[in-house]
């Protein structure tokens, strides 16, 4: 049973100890929480930006994440100090779903959910919820979180669909069908990006949101913040990451493949590039989805034989074989109803391990959702085949007319088949430390 004099005790070795960091913010967070869950009121989101935030009644909690962003801080620092408490004492939480400041027990689930690896087993499916219960996904924009449930939703979906004539077909092409001819696990890999925050310097509140392309992980930032110190109460780690949107569209289409039940007993699985690591890619399928700025270290696999090459941007490819230069104008494009160029790529090779590789991808959201339509169609696998005379070992590269994030037409500038691009261990391991 709970006791107030518990909680009390327990909040006061913390602050004695200073272990929630230096004095601000999260000190006055964590305060005013103990007192309203030690009065039996935990606060409303609104109640907290008002009393400790000191934002006026009116404030809107859905456009400004100021308080959800340092309440999970907080949780995730009470975690850290819980986690040196010896199994089967309590230690303090700040419990999901409320702003309430409880004792737990690390002995046991504090909210009595089932596994969520468990559920995971029984379908063969690893759901974005899964993911999106890391630190790391929590921060998605509104409009990317929202895109990832319904592919959610999606991928449950996609688990009872019957497998028709045209998947069927698309499964047995060369582009699908390694994927299914043994029982490895398939691994998509979603491209995912860094960002961190930027903080008022008198009040130490994260102001906004930064995406800096030069930084790419929390060991990133450490090293900026080390390099200029006088940066150090500006910048803050916050564990977060965003995918874009057209991920979630890609991912139902590439789904409707992967997804489909039947003879399959492989497992599907969804991890972000920057989780990947050696061990997958030589014991799994590997499908990635996503921008070509996205893929991370694989981003040297995929390129190592490719006709193409980066140019001075992610925006940029440029043909080895003739040296025309490809320029999305996704971000230049003047109004929101015209269109634009941008680029689709797509390949398939084999892994170090005889696994599959296949990469769904472009460089902009318009080129994504392309990849992913090409490579689930019908016609235009039947097109790719006929064009590159092989899908064993290939890549392709189309025009895409987008129209704000969207998708409306192709024009395939080159498909060809290359001999067997086996990538070998020691290449991938050296990509991927």
């Amino acid at each position: 049973m709970q006791t107030p004099e518990q909680i009390r005790a327990l909040a006061d070795e913390i602050r004695a100890g200073g272990r929630l960091g230096r004095p601000g913010v999260i000190y006055r967070l964590f305060d005013y929480l103990v007192d309203r869950s030690l009065d039996g009121s935990p606060p409303k989101e609104l109640e907290i930006a008002v009393d400790v935030f000191g934002k006026t009644a009116g404030f809107d909690v859905s456009q400004d994440a100021v308080v959800r962003v340092y309440a999970h801080k907080l949780r995730r620092k009470l975690d850290e100090i819980g986690a040196s408490v010896p199994a089967g004492m309590a230690r303090l939480a700040l419990t999901k779903g409320e702003y309430r400041v409880a004792l737990a027990n690390l002995a046991a689930h504090s909210d009595g959910a089932a596994d969520p690896v468990a559920a995971a087993e029984e379908t063969h499916v690893t759901p974005l919820v899964m993911l999106m219960k890391q630190p790391r996904v929590k921060g998605l924009t509104l409009a990317a979180a929202t895109a990832l449930l319904v592919a959610v939703a999606v991928l449950l979906l996609l688990q009872l669909r019957p497998v028709t004539d045209e998947i069927a077909q698309l499964r047995a092409s060369e582009v699908w069908a390694p994927f299914f001819k043994d029982q490895r696990p398939i691994t998509i890999v979603v491209g995912d990006y860094y960002i961190f925050g930027e903080a008022d310097e008198q009040s130490g509140e994260i102001k906004r949101m930064v995406r800096e392309f030069s930084i790419n992980s929390a060991r990133d930032l450490e090293a900026q913040l080390q390099s200029d110190p006088r940066q150090r109460s500006r910048y803050e780690d916050l564990n977060l990451a965003y995918l874009p949107t057209s991920t979630a569209f890609a991912l139902r289409d590439a789904m409707t493949i992967l997804g489909a039940p039947g003879q399959r007993r492989n497992r599907v699985q969804i991890v972000l590039a920057s989780d990947l690591n050696a061990t997958t890619i030589r014991s799994s399928h590997i499908v990635y989805i996503g921008l070509i700025s996205g893929m991370r270290e694989l981003q040297d696999l995929v390129l190592e034989r490719s006709r193409l090459k980066l140019g001075e941007s992610y925006d940029e490819l440029i043909d080895r074989e003739n040296g025309r230069h490809y320029v999305s104008q996704a971000s230049s494009a003047p109004a929101e109803r015209s269109t634009y160029k941008d680029y689709s790529f797509v390949a398939g090779f084999t892994g170090p391990a005889g696994n599959r590789i296949l990469i769904v991808s472009g460089t902009r959201d318009a080129a994504v959702m392309q990849s992913a339509a090409t490579l689930t169609e019908p016609s235009t696998v039947d097109e790719l085949r006929r064009t590159a005379r092989s899908l064993k070992s290939f890549e392709a590269f189309y025009e895409v007319e987008g129209m704000d994030r969207f998708n409306l037409d192709s024009k395939l500038l080159f498909a060809v088949r290359h001999d067997d691009h086996r990538i070998s261990p020691a290449n991938a391991l050296a990509a991927l430390r």
